[in-house]
């Protein structure tokens, strides 16, 4: 892209925004002033591969998503109908070449997002000067790339990125340290005496009662207590590793600076992880909303009908976020007009008096616009989703059968497929990784520890990752994790893996990291 977009759009398009703004605010949505830029297919690819920041740094990842994009749109089987960037102003993209009913579908579908980007509680810590942060954070990349070379540049932000989600993404709402200063000081501890187990006794019996040895012992046991709580580094496990390299890693003033945009990205684009369902199926219902009750023309319906079934189709493998999150806002505001909910409702044994309760509350737009402010997608999941909504939309787990070599039905029970479905959303999917010692046996190594939950790391993803922390840390790096319902000690020296057995001791699922506070 060599040109600046002109974000002026022509007549018929900036008469088609007044009407489809005019109708979302008519429904109650509140977001930012929206931008569309109308770009021509290529420009799209070439946008949607930067991440929607076409002042992005410079990384071959992006190209490579480029030809990835490009390759699909060619052969037809693949299309961008809409990007839109959480930003104030917020920006959005139309494809030049697409008919007036796409664009109106994708109008009223950005204008979701933008509803759900400035409402939604996960995404209140984003900047909202993001797409001027981006151009800085190129500036800055180019201009090391420029003085230290491009290939060792890259070739660190190569192992930035392949660590970028070892942030903690629940930090931005939960205070985990407390905020210090240079200019802290510690108290001098108490007196160990002063808390040593003493029995009320007589004179007479204080010695027998109280044994100067036991007492002894004990004052020896706190001062060694007391003293590794000191040595302790990190004082508690720390999940967001970034960090914890950012300030403790022997890293050059350029490559702090390069963690720290990296890191921040990661942080941006979380919450769009942690309500990618929410997300997409509040921008669907109100598309679908909009359309079918104030925008579409009768001559219009079948494009509408097609395109929008399109995107609400299943495939095998995988959810769908916008089929599974709109089917779902519409459950809820069902449910909260009918009154189907709370204790009358759950206590209700009467299958027939279930299938035609409806109370008439009126509930259920009020409900979907409070979900939209205040839930993710686990969130979301485990509070609405119910057995009669799997089995209406036949909803299951499946499972690899090594046998046959392929995948089978697993279950149709409700608490198993609400427990995969939640499974595969915490945390991205991606396992949990603690930060345990930066001194590990006092020789400056990393210790780090996998929270195991059922599912063993891949090995190869492991070593991979581990020997780019290593290059970060520049001394050995060790992981504790499960191998084969084994514990083992994972080790990076920067040269070769190695694996070793542990006792019972170093379980980890013996030895799971405290919570943070």
């Amino acid at each position: 892209m060599t040109f600046p977009y002109d974000t002026r759009l022509p007549p018929d398009l900036a008469a088609l925004k007044l009407e489809i703004e005019a109708h979302a605010r008519a429904f109650g949505l509140d977001f930012y002033e929206t931008i569309f830029e109308v770009v021509v297919a290529d420009d799209l690819n070439e946008i949607a591969s930067y991440g929607g920041f076409p002042t992005r740094y410079p990384h071959w990842s992006f190209g490579m998503s480029y030809e990835e994009l490009k390759k699909g749109y060619e052969y037809g089987l693949s299309k961008i109908y809409e990007m839109v960037i959480n930003n104030d102003p917020c920006y959005a993209y139309l494809m030049r070449c697409n008919h007036t009913v796409d664009q109106k579908l994708v109008m009223a579908h950005v204008y979701g997002h933008c509803d759900f980007f400035k409402n939604n509680a996960y995404f209140a810590h984003t900047s909202r000067k993001m797409m001027d942060d981006m151009a800085n954070h190129g500036v800055r990349v180019r201009h090391y790339a420029e003085k230290y070379g491009e290939d060792e540049v890259e070739a660190f932000v190569d192992r930035c990125m392949s660590i970028d989600d070892l942030i903690d993404m629940h930090s931005t709402a939960i205070k985990r340290h407390e905020d210090s200063t240079r200019f802290d000081f510690k108290e001098a501890p108490e007196e160990e005496g002063d808390k040593l187990t003493r029995f009320q006794s007589k004179d007479y019996m204080s010695d027998y009662i109280n044994p100067p040895e036991a007492l002894k012992a004990e004052e020896e046991e706190h001062k060694k207590a007391q003293l590794a709580i000191e040595r302790s580094f990190p004082e508690r496990p720390e999940r967001d590793v970034l960090l914890f390299l950012v300030e403790y890693a022997p890293l050059k003033p350029w490559q702090r600076d390069v963690l720290s945009i990296i890191r921040d990205e990661a942080y941006y684009f979380a919450p769009q992880g942690q309500t990618k369902i929410l997300n997409e199926g509040w921008a669907s219902y109100w598309h679908s909303t909009i359309m079918t009750e104030r925008a579409l023309e009768p001559w219009e319906c079948i494009d509408y009908a097609d395109h929008h079934s399109g995107t609400m189709a299943m495939s095998r493998g995988r959810v769908n976020p916008y089929k599974l999150g709109i089917e779902l806002l519409r459950d809820v505001e069902r449910r909260w007009n009918t009154g189907q909910f709370g204790k009358e409702w759950e206590e209700c044994d009467d299958l027939d008096k279930k299938r035609t309760w409806n109370l008439n509350l009126g509930l259920g737009r009020k409900k979907i616009f409070e979900v939209r402010k205040i839930h993710n997608d686990v969130t979301f999941i485990d509070t609405f989703l119910t057995p009669e909504f799997c089995q209406e939309h036949k909803l299951f787990s499946f499972a690899h059968n090594e046998q046959q070599d392929n995948y089978v039905i697993e279950s149709r029970d409700f608490p198993k497929v609400k427990q995969r479905l939640l499974f595969s959303l915490t945390n991205h999917g991606r396992p949990f990784i603690y930060v345990v010692d930066g001194n590990y046996k006092n020789r400056g190594e990393l210790l780090l520890r996998h929270e195991y939950n059922g599912i063993e790391l891949r090995m190869d993803r492991a070593v991979d990752t581990l020997a780019n922390v290593q290059a970060l840390w520049s001394r050995p790096v060790h992981l504790h994790t499960i191998v084969d319902n084994k514990p083992v000690l994972i080790s990076h020296d920067g040269t070769n893996p190695t694996q070793k057995n542990l006792g019972e001791a170093d379980d980890p699922r013996k030895n799971t990291p405290p919570a943070t506070k």
